[in-house]
């Protein structure tokens, strides 16, 4: 898709303007609702769903089906990403009035340092092609490693503060409370960062980490840097109204992990599969119709047996309560 200047500048204007409204409506540290979270998570979905009709209209099917089998790509493996952050702002105790301007502020430095990150993967693979296998090989390794951690079931997962992040706390050093929206002040004569600062600058320099497959996979769905960026911007920009919103449902997406692994590894063997056929050998290339197929119904499959799953935990859980009820009343009598 052949995108010129005019076209980048007036989507990152646009996109600038929508996070900008986003920030106006929510300036006053508040609980969020789960009305609220409702409304502008379908806001945003509807917003995506208007771009990639736009992409339909003036650019032809291609570069459509590309974005919105990217979008759910990124949606799906952003989802992920709130695990974590619940980590976060419990490690930190952000107090619930700040958490939507913390997600905020941390989700926006996230999607500046996935546009270098994606700036710099286009540039990689339009020079060395056999990147491609290196992605490839990476997203496959990668869906192993998701299944190995769904199999071993951490309980007892705790955030771990980055070398980064720890590097910036000893060289400005942190005040030992929050102090409302403030990022610095002064303390003690000496300008320090407050906690408020360090959960965003967590928030957004984990999500780099995140990245490093998410951005290999939309580039197994993708080449053009345009729909890559777009797709991740309205991937993320909706993260932080989902967090509210099924941020108390994500234990009980207990698949959730086997069902990105699965999409990973597909989307693994579909890279591997283009660099072979780049390469001159002749191989058969998985369409974008057919992986946005299987994208949707391995989500679908994944959600459907988490909730099925959380069914028969309650109902074994219920009857061994019934259980030690029935116990302690015929011990009592």
């Amino acid at each position: 898709m052949d995108v010129s200047v005019t076209l980048w500048v007036l989507t990152i204007v646009g996109l600038a303007a929508l996070i900008a409204v986003d920030f106006f409506i929510g300036r006053k540290p508040h609980d969020v609702s789960i009305k609220e979270a409702g409304i502008w998570t379908v806001v945003w979905i509807v917003l995506a769903g208007l771009f990639g009709l736009g992409l339909l209209v003036f650019g032809g099917g291609q570069p459509a089906g590309e974005f919105f089998a990217g979008f759910i790509t990124e949606k799906s493996l952003s989802v992920d990403n709130l695990f974590v952050f619940v980590l976060i702002m419990a490690k930190f105790a952000v107090p619930t009035q700040y958490q939507q301007r913390v997600l905020l502020v941390g989700v926006l430095i996230a999607l500046v340092l996935r546009a270098i990150f994606i700036a710099a993967g286009a540039a990689i693979l339009a020079s060395f092609s056999w990147v491609f296998y290196l992605f490839g090989a990476f997203l496959i390794w990668t869906a192993w490693k998701l299944i190995q951690e769904a199999r071993a079931d951490e309980e007892d997962e705790e955030y771990e503060e980055n070398k980064l992040l720890k590097a910036v706390e000893r060289r400005f050093g942190v005040a030992d409370r929050y102090h409302g929206t403030k990022l610095w002040i002064q303390q003690n004569g000496k300008r320090v960062m407050t906690p408020m600062l360090v959960v965003m600058l967590a928030i957004g320099t984990t999500d780099v980490l995140f990245a490093l497959d998410s951005i290999p996979a939309i580039f197994g769905l993708t080449q053009d840097p345009y729909i890559v960026f777009t797709a991740n911007a309205f991937a993320l920009m909706g993260l932080r109204q989902l967090y509210f919103l099924i941020g108390g449902l994500l234990k009980k997406l207990v698949h959730l992990s086997y069902g990105l692994s699965v999409i990973l590894g597909f989307i693994g063997v579909k890279l591997v599969l283009h660099a072979l056929h780049e390469s001159g050998v002749h191989v058969p290339e998985i369409s974008i119709p057919v992986s946005l197929g299987v994208i949707c119904a391995v989500l679908v499959v994944t959600t459907i047996t988490s909730l099925m799953a959380g069914r028969r935990q309650a109902a074994v859980e219920a009857a061994h309560t019934d259980g030690e009820g029935a116990s302690k009343g015929s011990v009592d009598a």
